[in-house]
C-alpha cells in the first residue's frame, strides 16, 4: 500500500486531507507540533477508514527533525505540505522574528520535506507533491503581508520544483484556498467573514473537506504539474 505524508494534520484542513487519503486507500502519516488530542483524533479518523496511521510530533522548520522523521516513513508516494501559520497585523507590528517564523514554517518547512521526499520518489520511480498555499499568495492580503509573502514564495517553490523534478516523474502542484472555515480564520469576526463571503458567487466560506478533495485530485493526476488549483469560491473572477 502507498503512504501519503501530510504535514500539519492534527486539525482543520490537514485532518480532512488525512481522512480523504485514508478513504482513497493510502496509509497515512502526518505531523503535528503541540495538539496531541487533535493528533489522536486524526489517527482515529484514519483508522476508521481502514488505513494505517502514523503520527509524528515534528516542527517542519527543523531540518534535522524532518530528516529523522523521513527515515521512519516507507512506501511514500505522496507528500502534502499543509503545515502553516498566519499572522494578522499591519506591517509595523510584523516584527523580524514574526516574519522569520512565517517563512520558516510556511516555506522552509515545505522545502525541507520536499528535499527529503525526493530520494524516496526517485527510488520508487515517481511521486507527487501538493503544497497548500493561499489566495493571498496570489493577490496579497491587507494586514497579512508576511503571510501573503510566504505563500507567494510557496507558489514560486512549487513551480520551480515542478520544472526540476518533472523529468523524474515527480509532479509538484499547489492548491490555493480562499476563505475556509478553520481555526486560522477563527480570529475574524462574524461580520468580517459575512462581508467577505457575500462577494463570492456561492456566498459562503469553503470547508476543509472541499480543499481536501482538491488535494487528492492533484495527487492522483499524472499529467498535471506546476499548477495552482484555486479553491476559493470564485473570489478572483
Amino acid at each position: 500500500m502507498s503512504t501519503a505524508l501530510i504535514t500539519g494534520g492534527s486539525r482543520g484542513i490537514g485532518r480532512e486531507i488525512c481522512a480523504a487519503f485514508a478513504r482513497a486507500g493510502y496509509d497515512v502519516a502526518f505531523t503535528y507540533t503541540k495538539d496531541e488530542a487533535g493528533a489522536r483524533e486524526t489517527v482515529r479518523r484514519i483508522q476508521e477508514a481502514g488505513a494505517g496511521a502514523l503520527a509524528f510530533r515534528c516542527d517542519v522548520s527543523d531540518a534535522a527533525a524532518v530528516r529523522a522523521m523521513f527515515g521512519q516513513i516507507f512506501g511514500l508516494s505522496v507528500l502534502v505540505n499543509n503545515a502553516g501559520i498566519a499572522f494578522y497585523g499591519d506591517m509595523q507590528s510584523t516584527t523580524p522574528d514574526i516574519l522569520r517564523r512565517l517563512f520558516a514554517v510556511n516555506v522552509e518547512g515545505a522545502f525541507y520535506c520536499m528535499r527529503e521526499a525526493i530520494g524516496k520518489f526517485l527510488a520508487r520511480g515517481e511521486g507527487s507533491i501538493v503544497n497548500v498555499a493561499s489566495v493571498w499568495g496570489e493577490t496579497g492580503g491587507s494586514c497579512e503581508v508576511g503571510y501573503s509573502a510566504s505563500k507567494a514564495a510557496l507558489i514560486g517553490l512549487t513551480k520551480a520544483a515542478a520544472k526540476e523534478l518533472g523529468p523524474s516523474d515527480i509532479r509538484v502542484n499547489c492548491v490555493s484556498p480562499g476563505m475556509v472555515d478553520t481555526d486560522m480564520t477563527a480570529c475574524l469576526s462574524a461580520e468580517a467573514k459575512a462581508e467577505f463571503c457575500s462577494a463570492l458567487p456561492p456566498a459562503r466560506a469553503g470547508t476543509p473537506a472541499e480543499v481536501a478533495e482538491a488535494v487528492l485530485f492533484l495527487a492522483k493526476q499524472r499529467f498535471m504539474t506546476g499548477e495552482v488549483l484555486r479553491v476559493n469560491g470564485g473570489c478572483l473572477i
